[in-house]
């Protein structure tokens, strides 16, 4: 699908009989140039195009000389003052840009694209909200790892879309990669003086432009086109392997930093319009990295809605996770608005119908926690689901080794297993949450079992960075060990907790690499660390391979059991279409009492759950969450037929095959484990 089109209300540029158009929002400038550069010598200006303003602070131009290939920058001109950034000397990023290229560190400059791509008839998987599993991964960290592929491709868009990448995808039961941020991004220059750079890219410095650095190096040589056909080409291969591409976004802020920050791009053509500030020039940042964009313009809005429609349509993206997502519904008193026209605009886009929309609910600004306060349209990244699990399965089993009892029960743990009803009681249902142990920020599931504390010594500031309340447990000895009953301990709790996540109600999302015990060396942000420290390993040891079979299997039990991925909350009395039968037993076979559920040393938890479809097919299960390092006696409750034990965490491999329990009937069941049955 091509870039160009006839649209004259287009922002950047657009392509039309025989020329171009180029159209730049700024409120403030007083004079704009469209310079077109020598390809060979950016250096050298060929053509200088003054655009004219227009009513609507649109500043625009049209001429032949405007044509797909055409390196251009912008240069503005403007006011003086404390919230104006003009400088007419530097070339400028167009925000509208589809291809951009870095000459250095501080100079880049735009190209006009054609935009063709064959999608060879692949279209979007739509894979419902259901039935979708989550791998949050890194476009680069994913593969670069992975000696099998060749040399030139590995940690590349083309090693997305190559056949052992996503025959491993489909093996383990990926429904949806959601890749960090791959918009245009840059390293601040801190981290460069320090010889780092951003590896994560939460640095957006342009929201229309695939990050050149992730795409292989003969498509560099070509330029911004072969970049963007390579990036299409990645995301056609995982479509037609029915996955889809989720995109980590970062519209909060940009690379252009604080007060001190160097201009690229919005700071040279409008600082005042885009970035909230005071009438000081002070930036108002809820962000904690420099500035914080002015939603409260509505040209902020029409940016990112017109990003967002361009990876939609142009890029065939199936959804997005929105960074920090509060500061994008923050209105002219720099509040919350659940209302915002930020969001009732991605809420009613028909371009963004189809579209996963999902937030990560907070930012660091004044009433900044705003889990559960989305609307409906959105799914949220459910932050207290995390630590629910972590405390039972983890901090708990630490604190009764330190002082012997336990700090919590079982209470929260359901409250969590049925779909955070507490927090997302929407129109969603349990849906409305994303549910996560892991992710990118903090520890991998590995380094959360194997270290009491953060080690972030390499990122070079002195260990203060990162978070100190991980609610992780080394069972017994930091970091790695050759201890046996350590480590089998370890790998157990990392079995309950991948259980866990699978079979709670709402979305499940894994970080890359958990699914075979990656390990990070106790670094919980390692946001700068482009080595195997932080890559997805992929030669594998007896147990990692272990561990892999058994998240296979577990996403296996979730597709063919809709009692394991329930989509209501559920109810105590029947099972119908529209609402799952929902009981909860104690180890004793019996319905859990008032004072069980609240009893901070109740330590065992049994969910029943029984689905109906619209054809009358049940499907029930039974799922045994035993958190305490004592083995104990378990009586199974009441059922029409037989349990069929189906998977025990005790256990380092999937089972070959089950055993038959009747209702009332005993068995023991072992310390700190999980078990998963199935009605037959």
């Amino acid at each position: 699908m091509p870039e160009s089109n006839t649209s004259t209300s287009t922002l950047g540029v657009t392509l039309h009989d025989g020329k171009g158009t180029i159209r730049v929002y700024s409120a403030n400038a007083t004079s704009i140039e469209f310079l077109v550069l020598n390809p060979s010598d950016s250096s050298e200006v060929q053509t200088r195009l003054t655009l004219k303003r227009t009513e609507t602070d649109v500043w625009e131009a049209t001429s032949p000389a405007i044509a797909a290939g055409v390196h251009y920058a912008l240069r503005a001109s403007g006011p003086d003052g404390a919230r104006h950034g003009f400088n007419n000397k530097i070339n400028l990023i167009d925000p509208y840009a589809r291809g951009v290229v870095r000459e250095s560190a501080r100079d880049f400059h735009n190209v006009v694209l054609d935009g063709s791509f064959d999608w060879q008839g692949v279209e979007k998987p739509n894979t419902p909200m259901s039935q979708t599993i989550i791998y949050e991964a890194h476009a680069r960290g994913l593969t670069r790892g992975n000696t099998d592929l060749p040399d030139d491709i590995r940690g590349t868009y083309a090693a997305l879309a190559h056949p052992s990448t996503i025959e491993h995808l489909k093996r383990i039961g990926i429904t949806a990669v959601e890749l960090l941020p791959v918009q245009m991004f840059i390293s601040e220059p801190r981290l460069m003086n320090m010889g780092l750079i951003n590896y994560w890219g939460y640095n957006t410095i342009n929201f229309f432009t695939p990050h050149h650095r992730y795409a292989s190096p003969a498509a560099i040589e070509a330029g911004p086109e072969a970049i963007v056909a390579e990036f299409k080409t990645a995301v056609r291969e995982l479509h037609r392997a029915g996955i889809e591409v989720l995109l980590d976004v970062v519209y909060n802020h940009t690379a252009e930093g604080g007060a001190r920050g160097l201009t690229y791009s919005f700071r040279g053509l409008d600082n005042s319009s885009y970035y909230r500030q005071d009438d000081a020039g002070n930036y108002h940042d809820t962000t904690g990295c420099g500035n914080s964009l002015d939603f409260s313009n509505p040209r902020v809005v029409e940016l990112v809605m017109d990003s967002l429609r361009y990876w939609t349509t142009e890029m065939q993206i199936d959804g997005y996770r929105f960074d920090l997502a509060t500061t994008l519904a923050r209105d002219g008193s720099n509040q919350y608005d659940p209302n915002h026209p930020m969001l009732a605009a991605m809420a009613s886009d028909p371009v963004l119908s189809e579209a996963k929309l999902i937030v990560e609910p907070w930012d660091i600004g004044l009433g900044g926690w705003q889990t559960g306060n989305f609307p409906d349209r959105f799914n949220e990244w459910n932050d207290s689901y995390r630590d629910t699990v972590r405390r039972f399965w983890l901090a708990d089993l630490a604190a009764k080794q330190n002082s012997g009892h336990f700090y919590s029960g079982v209470a929260d743990l359901a409250t969590r297993l049925a779909g955070s009803r507490d927090i997302v009681d929407g129109a969603n249902g349990p849906l409305g949450s994303v549910n996560f142990v892991t992710a990118h920020d903090g520890f991998c599931l590995h380094d959360l079992v194997s270290y009491n504390v953060k080690h972030n010594q390499v990122n070079g500031e002195g260990n203060r960075d990162g978070n100190n309340n991980n609610y992780s447990y080394n069972h017994g000895a930091e970091g790695e060990v050759s201890d046996l009953g350590i480590n089998a301990l370890r790998r157990r709790s990392v079995r309950n907790m991948l259980g866990t996540l699978l079979f709670s109600a709402g979305v499940p999302m894994v970080t890359a690499g958990d699914e075979r015990a990656k390990t990070q060396s106790g670094n919980n942000n390692a946001y700068c660390q482009d080595t195997a420290l932080s890559w997805v390993n992929w030669n594998l040891t007896d147990a990692q391979k272990n561990l892999e079979n058994n998240f296979a299997y577990l996403t296996k039990l979730r597709r063919e059991n809709a009692s394991l991925r329930q989509t209501n909350f559920g109810n105590f009395e029947t099972a119908t279409p529209d609402s799952d039968l929902v009981r909860w037993y104690s180890e004793h076979g019996e319905i859990l009492t008032e004072q069980q559920w609240h009893d901070a040393q109740q330590r065992t938890l049994l969910r029943q759950v029984r689905h109906v479809d619209e054809n009358g097919t049940k499907n029930e299960t039974l799922t045994v969450l035993h958190g305490n390092d004592d083995a104990i006696s378990l009586t199974l409750p009441p059922t029409s037929g037989h349990w069929e034990l189906i998977w025990d965490s005790t256990h380092e491999t999937p089972p070959v095959k089950f055993s038959k329990h009747k209702a009332h009937s005993k068995l023991l069941v072992g310390p700190t484990s999980m078990l998963v049955f199935r009605a037959e």
